[in-house]
Formats: C-alpha cells, sequence, structure tokens
C-alpha cells in the first residue's frame, strides 16, 4: 500500500506546491480533488494538466482523482447537483462533470475516478419511494460507467454518511443492481467506525476484491467528523495490516478537508502516525544464509 494524501487538505495551497510538499514528507500518492484552481473544467485545465502529469512522474507518485469538491459546481449548496437529484438537468450537469474527471484520470493513468451517489433533497423527501432514486443513479451511473471503461478508467464508488449509498449493505444492493466491470469500491475506514460497520477488518477482508481506493482519518463513534490521527477512537494497526493481508497495492489517502489551515503540520504530523504502522505490516525478508569461506 502507499500512504497518499487528498489536496482538498491543501486548499490553501497552489496544488504543484502541495505535491512537491507531499512527496518531500514521503507520501508516495496524491488524491487530486478536482476544484476552483485545480483541473476545473470551468477553468483552461490542459496546462496544469501537463504540470501535474510532470510533477507526478518527477516524484514517481501515483494518483487518483476525487469528486468531491463541496460549491465548484454550485456556488450556493454543497456538492450539488448530484446522480440522484430530482431535476433530469441537474443529473446530467453532473454526469458531465465526471466525464471531465474520467478524462483527467485517462490522461494522468490514475487508479481511478473516486465519486459518491448524493443526498436526496427533495421538497418532500418522505413522499419519495426509494425505487425512484435508485433509478435515478443507477440510470446515471451506468453511464458514466460505459465512459469510464470506453477509456480504460475504474470508478471507486464511496459510501458516505448521510447519502442515498451511505453504508456497505446499500453498495452491496448497488452491486446487485449494477454488475458493471468498471464499478469498484472507495473505502474510507472513518465512515465504518462512524457508522458502526465494525469489525473493520472484515469489510476489509470482505470486500478486498473491490478496494480500488482507500481514505483513512481518526473518528468518533457516530459523528461525521475527520479527525487527526489520536483524536478520534480507532486502532489502526489492524487496519492496516487488513490491507495488507489483502495484498492491497494502492493508495490509503489521508483525508482531513478542514484541516487546510495548518496542511503541512498536519500532512507532517499524519506521515509521522502512519508510516510506522504501514512499516510495521511488512514481513521482513529473510537474511541470505553467507556460506562460509573456502579455508587456504
Amino acid at each position: 500500500m502507499l500512504l497518499g494524501y487528498n489536496t482538498n487538505g491543501f486548499a490553501h495551497h497552489d496544488p504543484l506546491t502541495a505535491i512537491d510538499l507531499l512527496a518531500d514528507l514521503g507520501y508516495r500518492s496524491v488524491a487530486l480533488t478536482v476544484d476552483h484552481g485545480l483541473l476545473s473544467p470551468r477553468e483552461d485545465w490542459r496546462p496544469q494538466l501537463d504540470r501535474i502529469r510532470q510533477a507526478l512522474a518527477r516524484h514517481d507518485m501515483r494518483c487518483v482523482i476525487e469528486t468531491g469538491a463541496r460549491y465548484l459546481l454550485n456556488p450556493r449548496v454543497k456538492h450539488e447537483p448530484t446522480l440522484v437529484s430530482a431535476n433530469a438537468g441537474e443529473r446530467a450537469e453532473r454526469r458531465r462533470f465526471y466525464e471531465h474527471c474520467i478524462l483527467l484520470a485517462a490522461e494522468l493513468e490514475a487508479d481511478c475516478v473516486s465519486l459518491w451517489s448524493g443526498v436526496v433533497r427533495d421538497e418532500s423527501t418522505i413522499s419519495v419511494e426509494a425505487a425512484s432514486v435508485w433509478d435515478r443513479l443507477t440510470i446515471e451511473l451506468e453511464q458514466t460507467l460505459d465512459d469510464a471503461a470506453a477509456r480504460g478508467v475504474i470508478i471507486g464508488f464511496e459510501p458516505e454518511p448521510g447519502m442515498f449509498i451511505d453504508t456497505m449493505s446499500q453498495f452491496a444492493e448497488l452491486t446487485k443492481r449494477l454488475p458493471h466491470p468498471a464499478l469498484q469500491l472507495t473505502l474510507d475506514v472513518g465512515h465504518l467506525h462512524c457508522l458502526g460497520e465494525t469489525p473493520i477488518t472484515e469489510v476489509i477482508e470482505r470486500w478486498k476484491a473491490r478496494i480500488v481506493n482507500v481514505h483513512i482519518e481518526d473518528m468518533r463513534s457516530g459523528v461525521h467528523e475527520h479527525l487527526r490521527f489520536g483524536d478520534g477512537e480507532m486502532d489502526f494497526p489492524p487496519i492496516l495490516q487488513a490491507f495488507a493481508k489483502g495484498s492491497y497495492a494502492g493508495g490509503v489517502h489521508v483525508e482531513l478537508s478542514r484541516h487546510s489551515h495548518a496542511a503541512p503540520e498536519t500532512a507532517a504530523a499524519s506521515m509521522a502516525f502512519l508510516a510506522p504502522l504501514v512499516q510495521a505490516t511488512t514481513q521482513a525478508e529473510p537474511s541470505p544464509q553467507l556460506k562460509p569461506e573456502a579455508s587456504g
């Protein structure tokens, strides 16, 4: 596994500077959250894409493309529109954004594009039948998956607390309704702890074949708040051991988007916390037996 960091935790830095800083700290992967100033479809993104490609190559870093920018598409409502928005035109806008992100992923040879379902915000959610929301999601997501497959890109779908697909059981239902080869899993271990989906090690074991992207942070039970390591209540050694046991070779990306005010210090502290734990999961290779020198 490769330790990584999400650029949403470097919101006050130029993206290229953030990549350089993360590389200097020892991170091997970066989760690029497409946002204002970072490969936004609303800007001239191609020159920046070339610079990011060069920076990743210079530092020998991997990447994933993240799509969870808060106010990129709608300046008034966080994360809107989504694939479950009531308005078809708005759903199409989200899908076009995903098309852009898939193109970026193909250009950067990213491990995946990570996305989620969105929140059901119909005026009267009580009257909205789940079947209707499932239809919205599967119809729109299938088109996104087809677009990804056409470009050789994988989608890492993330269950997110408070969204339509929030738990692993909901994700399991999604895979049954939409058995598409491009549909894989972004697993946020903090979300599992928050929602009581434990033991986390068993979730990792069950879904190891689908995991293409990992988010990591500390968290408390029942509270969806991403915390610095040591500020929550999670036990990380068994979690990282489970990823190693499952031969997970992708990025384990620290996601602390509300700590951008102290990004360099937070990234350094996160590396100091995680690196020894990851190192401990690596089995030491036995030393070769030295043959005795022949006597003269």
